[in-house]
Formats: structure tokens, C-alpha cells, sequence
């Protein structure tokens, strides 16, 4: 399935997913503390009978259950062949599939955190992701979800891993808690400017919160959403009961939120944790005879954004709200502090402008004397750590601005100047950037 056939796909109708998948295999037998994708592989039909059902009660798309396949989770059960187990599991999916349903190869956090704050650089990540991809396309899936994410960065590297080995449609789900961030503290808008912006084919949430929470996020991104929209939430809110969590949400309640979701703009939903084949059906059979909400956002209201924060550049910005004091080329100060390696005068710079009010900040490593792909990569991930506002990067540069578009978190603004705009143009879309010329 191509991308365009994807949205078609999605636009003619609600699309229904599927429900929880481990909590139903407990049920059938798998014990806890093994590794889940080892024992489904050990014990295949008990995969093939849960997703059957869910294909029997409605759902449109499964998704494959490789949650904990990536290349770090397995190998905390001693298990290096990533790509050999996301195959056989993408297998038993399109078994039990068999052309009734699409099959998604699913993507889930690595469980560790990247570079200052973990030992992962963000290529690591990547090249994680890649195996796993390589073995779902093994596998035949038919596109791909990534889901759960609470870190930008990492969902990031997920978008970029398969975007970077094939050209099939990718979801990008993240959970929100009921106060409308991740506990990485990244709000929905963000979320959506940032992945919409990298290229993913429909964005939304999934996990943490039950249908009531879940739908305010989704009315309150649907205006700015140029993507269809996913919703995915538990059976409730859990509860911890003596010692065990629960989801108190019955069927019945929970489809009985179907038709608020489709009028607030949801494409695609479908149940996690504590959902069954009968939520799925439920939710199938209030779907039905409702109209599809398309795409409806304002093409000319357009946002940056960095990992925690996203700024509307659709109007004139007012006067100081890009911060123009990092700049290399006209600092003399600022460029002795970056040959020796420095980046308190950046970091100095940073927090004063912001103090003075500015919304963006703009970031000029040119210098002659400066190797100003390697400066501007270190100030840009400076400041990722350390500020809220969005960057802008000011650079002739096609491998500068490759390698910082990279690693930043979130949606940059490019200044460049019009006869540099053929050869940054590559790397512009391929990041999702925004970009301005300069006058």
C-alpha cells in the first residue's frame, strides 16, 4: 500500500484497529517474566486466535506483536536476532490476517534514553529501529505503527528508521497523561508539529488515559492536524487493586464514545490496554453509518517547534521575537568560545534572550574559521537540552544543515539565502523544516 492509497484508504471511512493483545495472551497461558515475543513464536496460535478475533469483530488493521522487538529489549533476554523474530511475528500476523486486514509492524519505545542522559546516541537509536524494520519487511507488513512513544527524540528516530528503509505509510501514536502531556512533558500540538512536519501519515494517541481524556486531545489538535488521527485509549483509567491494575470501563461505556470521537475528527481508533474482541466489535458497530471527518486544517496557519514547545510563525512575528545574538560570523567573543570548544556564551546568550522575550531563537555558526558543521550540531544539541523555544538555523551549508535538521528535536526554521535554496532543499524536506529566505 502506497501513502496516497493509504489516505484514500483512511478517508473513505472510520478505520477500526485493534484492542490489546499481551493482556489476552496471560489469559491464554503466557506467564509473566519471559520474554512475551519468544513465547508467542513458541506459541503461535494463541496470537493467530486473539487477532483473528479482533478481524472477526471489526478491526481493519492488527499490529504485529513486536511492541518489546526492538534490538535493546530483546537483548535483555539475550536475544540478538532482531530481524529474525520481527519476521516470524509479522508471519503469524498475516496468518491470521489473511487479506482481511491490514497488517502494521509495530514499533514501541527502546526502554533507554538517548545522549546526555542515557548512553545511546540518537544514531544508536536509529540503527536499533532499522533492524527491527528490516524484519517486518521480511515479515510482509502491510505499513507501520509506531506507538506508545513519550519521548519525541525517540519517535523521531522511529519515523526516521523506517522512512529511511521503504516508502509504506507510518502511524505515529503517543500517550499523553490525563493532564495533556507525556511524562517527557511534550504536548500534543508539539507532537504534531513535529512528526506531521518529519512525514508520518497519520499521528495521534494511545494508552495512559481512557476515551473522556483521550478526546480533548483530540479536538484540541484536530484544527492543526493535516494527518488523520488516531485514538486509541484504555478501558478507563487504571486503577492499582490489590496490587494488580484494572480497567473498570465496560464495553458498552467505552463504544458508547465512538460517534464523540468521529465528530471530533478521528480517523482510525480502536481500544488499548484492558480492551477485548468485544470492545472492538462494540466500537465497529457504533462506527457504522457515520461519516468520516476529513482533513481540515488551515494549510496557511503553520507552526515550528522544539522538543516541549511549538510557536506559530502564520502572523508577523512581534518585534525581538527571534533572538539574533547567536551568530558566530558577527561575535567575535561568541567565535573564541567555539574554537575552544565552548558553549557557556551560547548557553549565556540563550537564556538572555528568552529572558528578553524571544519566541525563537536564530543560530549562526559560519564562521571561516569555525568547522561549521560540527559547531552548529554541538550548539544545537546545547540547547535542545536546556531551552523551550524552537531554533533557527542560518547556513549556506548543505551538510550543516543535514546533520543538525538530524539531531534537533523538533521542527527548525531555515534562513537561507535563494541561491543556496537547490542544494538545502534536500535535506529541508526530507526533515520537514520551515524555511525562509533571506532578504
Amino acid at each position: 500500500m502506497t501513502r496516497n492509497q493509504f489516505k484514500e484508504w483512511v478517508l473513505k471511512k472510520v478505520r477500526i484497529l485493534d484492542g490489546a493483545t499481551g493482556t489476552f495472551l496471560q489469559l491464554n497461558g503466557m506467564p509473566t517474566g519471559v520474554c512475551p515475543e519468544k513465547w508467542v513464536l513458541e506459541n503461535p496460535n494463541s496470537l493467530c486466535e486473539v487477532q483473528t478475533e479482533y478481524i472477526k469483530n471489526g478491526s481493519d488493521i492488527i499490529y504485529t506483536f513486536t511492541f518489546g522487538a526492538n534490538e535493546l529489549k530483546l537483548r535483555e533476554y539475550g536475544i540478538d536476532d532482531v530481524e529474525g523474530y520481527n519476521r516470524e511475528l509479522a508471519k503469524l500476523s498475516k496468518k491470521a490476517a489473511n487479506g482481511r486486514a491490514l497488517v502494521a509492524g509495530d514499533i514501541a519505545p527502546t526502554g533507554q534514553m538517548m545522549e546526555p542522559f542515557g548512553v545511546y546516541s540518537f544514531e544508536d537509536i536509529v540503527n536499533a529501529y532499522k533492524r527491527q524494520v528490516r524484519g517486518l519487511l521480511d515479515g510482509g507488513v502491510d505499513l507501520f505503527v509506531i506507538e506508545t512513544m513519550m519521548d519525541i527524540q525517540e519517535a523521531r528516530a522511529a519515523v526516521l528508521a523506517v522512512k529511511e528503509s521503504c516508502d509504506l505509510p507510518v502511524m505515529a501514536t503517543l500517550t499523553f497523561t490525563s493532564g495533556g502531556h507525556t511524562i517527557n512533558g511534550i504536548d500534543p500540538l508539539t507532537a504534531l508539529t513535529t512528526l506531521q512536519s518529519l512525514g508520518v501519515d497519520a499521528f495521534g494517541c494511545n494508552c495512559s488515559t481512557g476515551p473522556v481524556e483521550m478526546l480533548e486531545i483530540i479536538r484540541s489538535i484536530k484544527p492543526y492536524s493535516k494527518v488523520p488521527l488516531i485514538a486509541k485509549p484504555n478501558a478507563g483509567v487504571p486503577k492499582l487493586i490489590d496490587g494488580q491494575t484494572v480497567f473498570d470501563m465496560e464495553a458498552v461505556e467505552f463504544s458508547g464514545y465512538t460517534g464523540d470521537y468521529i465528530k471530533a475528527g478521528v480517523n482510525l481508533i480502536g481500544g488499548c490496554c484492558g480492551t477485548s474482541p468485544e470492545y472492538i466489535r462494540r466500537v465497529y458497530e457504533a462506527a457504522k453509518g457515520q461519516n468520516c471527518e476529513g482533513i481540515r486544517a488551515d494549510n496557511d496557519i503553520q507552526f515550528i517547534s522544539s522538543s516541549r514547545k511549538s510557536v506559530s510563525i502564520s502572523d508577523e512575528l512581534p518585534e525581538g521575537a527571534i533572538g539574533k545574538r547567536i551568530d558566530a560570523k558577527a561575535d567575535e567573543k561568541l567565535k573564541k568560545d567555539l574554537l575552544e570548544d565552548s558553549m557557556e556564551l551560547v548557553a549565556e546568550y540563550a537564556m538572555d534572550q528568552i529572558d528578553d522575550g524571544a519566541l525563537i531563537l536564530n543560530i549562526n555558526a559560519g564562521s571561516p574559521e569555525l568547522d561549521e558543521t560540527k559547531t552548529l550540531v554541538e550548539i544545537v544539541k546545547t540547547l535542545s537540552q536546556m531551552i523551550q523555544v524552537p531554533i533557527c538555523l542560518e547556513t549556506q551549508s548543505t551538510e550543516a544543515l543535514e546533520q543538525a535538521l538530524r539531531i534537533y528535536p523538533g521542527r527548525a526554521l531555515v534562513l537561507a539565502e535563494e541561491r543556496s535554496m537547490d542544494k538545502l532543499r534536500p535535506a529541508i524536506l526530507k526533515y520537514g523544516a520551515k524555511v525562509t529566505c533571506k532578504q
